[in-house]
């Protein structure tokens, strides 16, 4: 057995297993601030309801999510002991501050969130529910930031292996940052709006208290509205940064290995087979010019292959090329969902009376719900693999940067972590089946009191 190779999957599985509970949390923790900011505004118990139905499924994913969580932070140290090293001063740094940040400010206003509903006035509580929801996106932004200085490092020199730093603000504002933030921060969202959307399909699908997830249902059709053209913009441009600033990366994304001439526009293979040890495809189902044209925004504009570059400067070619495909069509088709529930809304379909005729559009919010989390796993995928051979992109070789580790304690430590995520992933279905089979909570349920819109001396 390998010990690097052992190492590099046990912290894509723990990645991978993480990034689950996180995603969901930014954008859920957004809609319940929302429905508060409605509650308050309108008075009307509905968005109460709906404050406190998705504020336990937000408790449920934040717990899993820090659990799963703390096993990554301590393989810097264990498995990536000559990365942290190297680039420990920006690493350690950007999710320093993370930690004094937006952990901290999660913590501060997290306990108001869940338990100051009968102790706190509306307004005190929309503000900690706003608080926590920014902590969730200020995460994401150092995290990410974190990450795309591994894809294009900046602000500084790497010099006696270690990355020294000259000016933190262009290591944080790094060339990748701005796509790399927007890119993940708006997949959030995304997958939020199709967890609530497939969720709330579900009850409309059994006829459960069809009025009360309508609303939730029409609220998140307006964010598809909003969110899913943005995400294909934006996921434009990052592939443009990526051609620019990673040219290998693009080159294993669309199979391309030869840089086209002047003059000549570069095909784009919708599917192929590529042959990383002959340098080409065995056989590719192309557009020609395509690659250029959505590139460059040029039918001639010039895109580099991947043989312009040494083989062993050469990422896996096969694995982000369908990777990519997966998350770029899945986005496509959540594009056309969000325009066939538009068109059923205008039709007058979302009635209360008549929503059940449109079964067919459900189950497809249904199915929506896991397809979301595919695309951004593919997504990953995509951006992780296809830095390879780098863990620092041009400056440390994923092959230098690991711990020198026997590799059977590393395969057991593997084995443990996929049995303890296993558990916790049983868990979670568990109490979230409980949560939804129970459905949102009645107004004497929740305990509200009756003079909670009256001013009170003494009350948050």
């Amino acid at each position: 057995m390998d010990h690097l190779l052992l190492s590099r999957l046990q912290f894509a599985f723990t990645a991978m297993f993480h990034i689950l509970w996180p995603v969901l949390t930014i954008g859920l923790s957004l809609f319940m601030v929302l429905v508060e900011v409605l509650w308050v505004k309108t008075k009307k118990e509905i968005y109460y309801r709906h404050a406190r139905f998705w504020g336990r499924l937000f408790i449920l994913n934040f717990a899993v999510g820090v659990v799963s969580g703390i096993p990554m932070e301590f393989q810097f140290g264990t498995n990536w002991g000559h990365f942290s090293r190297a680039g420990g001063d920006i690493f350690g740094h950007l999710l320093g501050f993370e930690a004094a940040m937006a952990i901290m400010l999660e913590a501060a206003f997290l306990g108001i969130m869940i338990w100051g509903w009968k102790k706190v006035s509306p307004a005190m509580h929309l503000f900690a529910t706003t608080m926590v929801a920014f902590g969730t996106s200020l995460s994401a932004f150092w995290i990410m930031s974190a990450n795309a200085w591994m894809q294009t490092p900046a602000g500084g020199v790497f010099e006696n292996g270690q990355y020294r730093v000259i000016d933190n603000l262009a290591v944080i504002f790094n060339p990748d940052m701005p796509w790399a933030v927007s890119h993940m921060w708006f997949a959030c969202l995304e997958i939020s709006v199709f967890v609530i959307g497939g969720i709330s399909a579900w009850y409309l699908l059994k006829n459960r208290q069809v009025e009360f997830f309508l609303k939730s249902f029409r609220i998140v059709i307006i964010g598809a509205v909003i969110i899913t053209p943005l995400q294909i913009y934006l996921g434009d441009g990052s592939g443009r940064e990526v051609a620019e600033t990673q040219p290998t990366k693009l080159g294993a994304m669309e199979a391309h290995w030869e840089t086209n001439g002047p003059g000549e526009g570069a095909a784009w293979n919708l599917l192929a087979w590529p042959d990383k040890s002959r340098q080409k495809n065995a056989w590719a189902v192309s557009i020609p010019y395509g690659l250029s044209l959505i590139t460059t925004h040029s039918l001639t504009g010039e895109v580099k292959g991947l043989k312009d570059f040494p083989v062993e400067d050469q990422p896996p070619v096969w694995l982000p090329f369908y990777a990519f495909r997966i998350m770029i069509g899945l986005g496509f088709l959540f594009f056309l969902l969000m325009l066939w529930s538009v068109w059923v809304w205008r039709k007058g379909g979302l009635r209360p009376d008549r929503v059940l005729h449109h079964r067919k559009l459900l189950m497809a919010w249904m199915v929506a719900l896991p397809l979301s989390y595919a695309a951004m796993e593919s997504g990953w995928v995509t951006r992780e693999v296809g830095r390879q051979p780098w863990i620092i992109y041009g400056v440390l070789r994923t092959r230098e940067a690991g711990s020198l580790l026997p590799a059977y304690p590393v395969a057991g430590s593997l084995l443990i972590l996929a049995g303890i995520y296993g558990g916790l992933f049983v868990l979670f279905l568990l109490f979230a089946g409980y949560i939804i089979r129970k459905g949102p909570p009645e107004l004497i349920e929740a305990g509200i009191p009756e003079t909670i819109f009256l001013p009170e001396k003494g009350r948050g």
